[in-house]
């Protein structure tokens, strides 16, 4: 069967998605937060498996225009739900609704969970209340001007859980943001990799998996394993293949962090990661490094002043960073911080800069090309 999906991400990283899929092998069309594309249950698998920068794979049910809950209803209730959900299922249902007649998020969910209830209880005759004690199949009910997007969940948790962040710091950078970072930039595997404020490692880490080729989903569970209609044998495959597919290469990638328990954190991460001798860490304040490499790609998430309460302080640190950098002529370097006025007090303009959203923040992305 063939099954029309999408894959969300956060605003800023459409293209880098559609290209990954492309990549793939898909054929793609980009929306806002969403990249369109069609497959099988194996396509299901490998996207989940394989996508760095994606928030969730999804099918699209159904899509349909309505301006009545009457007609959602109907419409909800002529989906062949047998199709996706046993007797049994657990199905949660979530909704949206922009600039649609049909408003109310609470009154959208709790009719679209009663058709499909009405639907489940004919097709499996049952009357009253489904038990919904079997594995969960999330729907989200997506109305954008009046037109009704029905999808159902195939991730369970967000991809950017890789499963080997197990320590963290106050304000961690997102895996897939952290992986989206490292592929805005020119680095490839054989350059030197720096990243000067690593934190719990996360950049350091993502740029690893990509340079040795390691699938960001290979130690994590998704909501699929848990679908009855779904291949079993599909995942344990994917992985046997990708496990194939890992290259042993040798990495310049250094990583430091004034605080020496962050560095003890970004250790037992990149060992669960399976990347802690591809990642040279060190504890180092920023005003003392000396880096001898040359040709290489910096990049820093240094503290914005949101997360620090002595702005002072950060514009200090913003300083010497240009101080300290900028000696470094052959070498790219990139900043993400939510402070706008970054650039003045690293001491010079950068060559692009692109705004970007780390969570709820509004962050910009200052470039700086060798």
């Amino acid at each position: 069967m063939i099954y029309n999906l999408l894959a969300t991400m956060a605003s800023g990283f459409e293209s880098l998605t559609a290209k990954e899929l492309q990549n793939l092998g898909y054929e793609t069309q980009t929306e806002n937060g969403r990249v369109l594309f069609s497959g099988t249950q194996e396509d299901i698998v490998n996207s989940n498996l394989w996508l760095r920068t994606a928030d969730r794979i999804k099918i699209i049910v159904a899509d349909f225009k309505a301006t009545s809950f009457e007609e959602l209803f109907d419409k909800i209730n002529e989906i062949a739900w047998d199709e996706y959900l046993p007797m049994n299922a657990s199905f949660p249902v979530n909704a949206r609704s922009v600039k649609s007649k049909l408003f109310s998020t609470r009154d959208i969910q709790a009719i679209s969970k009663k058709s499909i209830v009405n639907k489940l209880s004919d097709i499996y005759h049952r009357r009253g209340i489904l038990p919904e004690s079997g594995s969960t199949y999330a729907i989200e009910v997506r109305i954008v001007k009046d037109n009704v997007e029905i999808t159902l969940d195939t991730t369970g948790e967000s991809l950017f859980k890789r499963g080997y962040r197990i320590e963290h710091g106050g304000a961690p950078l997102k895996e897939n943001f952290a992986a989206a970072l490292v592929m805005l930039t020119n680095w490839h595997a054989d350059m030197p990799f720096y990243d000067p404020t690593t934190g719990s490692g996360t950049i350091p880490i993502e740029a690893a998996l990509i340079a040795k080729n390691i699938a960001p989903g290979l130690n994590r569970k998704f909501a699929f394993e848990e679908f009855d209609w779904f291949d079993d044998s599909l995942l344990s495959s994917a992985k046997e293949t990708a496990k194939k597919q890992i290259k042993d290469i040798n990495l310049n990638i250094f990583a430091s962090d004034i605080d020496q328990n962050m560095i003890d954190v970004a250790k037992l991460n990149a060992n669960n990661a399976g990347v802690l001798h591809d990642i040279t860490f060190k504890q180092i304040a920023l005003k003392d490094l000396k880096i001898e490499e040359s040709n290489g790609v910096l990049i820093s998430n240094p503290p914005y002043g949101v997360r620090m309460k002595d702005t002072e302080e950060v514009h200090q640190l913003y300083k010497q960073m240009g101080d300290v950098f900028e000696k470094l002529d052959h070498w790219s370097k990139y900043y993400l911080t939510s402070d706008l006025d970054f650039q003045g007090f690293y001491g010079k303009q950068a060559t692009k800069r692109r705004k970007l959203y780390n969570g709820a923040i509004r962050t910009d992305y200052f470039q700086y090309w060798a």
